[in-house]
């Protein structure tokens, strides 16, 4: 077949150059501009050829033996996956693909706490392809979401006090609940009554309640879902509480100086 007609051939189907025996250097960079992917059909490609198919398709990056550093920033400017395509990677290109998805995080072998750090900012839920997440990097996922909390096969304590003390619902991942963490998760987030209720004594959220509302460094938040809890009331039959007689016996100054401040609002 003519040149001619076998560079038209090439410009309608791009991966016809697969077919073709001993094409010219003209058909290969053709190619190359119409479908990135057809690099894996050329043999021996120009950087030229390389970069053409890049241009095209970001994707051709796998396809490259030697890429430059010019290739494989272009190649991750234009899709944080393409990360997975580059053999070990350097922090700099790694930093690159983070900054864009923290998700890519899964093509790194063993990535620095740094690195953890900038994935989970970046997406909170990308610990979930950290096998062995930091514990700073648990305790930065879950300060952001306590939901991370769920992809954190072996949690720190801190990590689940700190998911529990930004939402009660957290305590629905927490394995091995036994009463010295549920006891541990009130202290935090008095909230998460309402899921162990069943599960301690009036004695036992006295006791809890006694330390958290005498600290004079007591949350506000932890004196106000206290007071504003549906679970503890005097009239109730499970716990039956006088929470206001309860703050003038045990609270600290700035606790009843929050419960003034509250029911003030109620009024």
């Amino acid at each position: 077949m003519e040149e001619s007609k076998l560079i038209e051939t090439i410009k309608n189907n791009p991966n016809a150059i697969a077919y073709i025996d001993n094409p010219t250097d003209e058909m290969k960079l053709l190619a190359v501009k119409g479908n990135g992917l057809t690099l894996k059909y050329i043999d021996n490609p120009t950087r030229e050829m390389q970069e053409s198919a890049i241009d095209n398709n970001s994707r051709a990056i796998q396809l490259i033996d030697n890429p430059t550093e010019d290739m494989m920033i272009k190649a991750i400017n234009n899709g944080w996956t393409n990360l997975e395509y580059i053999k070990n990677p350097n922090e700099r290109l790694i930093k690159l693909a983070i900054n864009q998805a923290g998700w890519s995080i899964q093509y790194v072998n063993n990535p620095s706490e740094e690195l953890q750090l900038l994935a989970v900012r970046k997406n909170y839920d990308s610990i979930k392809f950290i096998k062995e997440p930091c514990a700073s990097v648990q305790e930065e996922a879950v300060k952001i979401s306590y939901d991370a909390l769920r992809y954190i096969n072996y949690p720190t304590r801190q990590a689940e006090l700190r998911a529990i003390k930004n939402n009660e619902s957290a305590i629905t991942f927490i394995n091995n609940l036994d009463q010295k963490k549920i006891l541990e998760f009130l202290k935090v987030n008095i909230l998460v009554i309402k899921y162990v209720i069943n599960r301690i004594s009036k004695d036992e959220l006295e006791h809890v309640l006694k330390e958290a509302l005498s600290d004079e460094d007591v949350e506000e938040k932890y004196v106000r879902d206290f007071l504003n809890c549906s679970y503890i009331n005097k009239n109730s039959d499970i716990m039956p509480i006088d929470k206001i007689m309860f703050i003038y016996r045990y609270g600290s100054k700035k606790t009843k100086i929050i419960a003034v401040d509250e029911k003030l609002k109620q009024i």
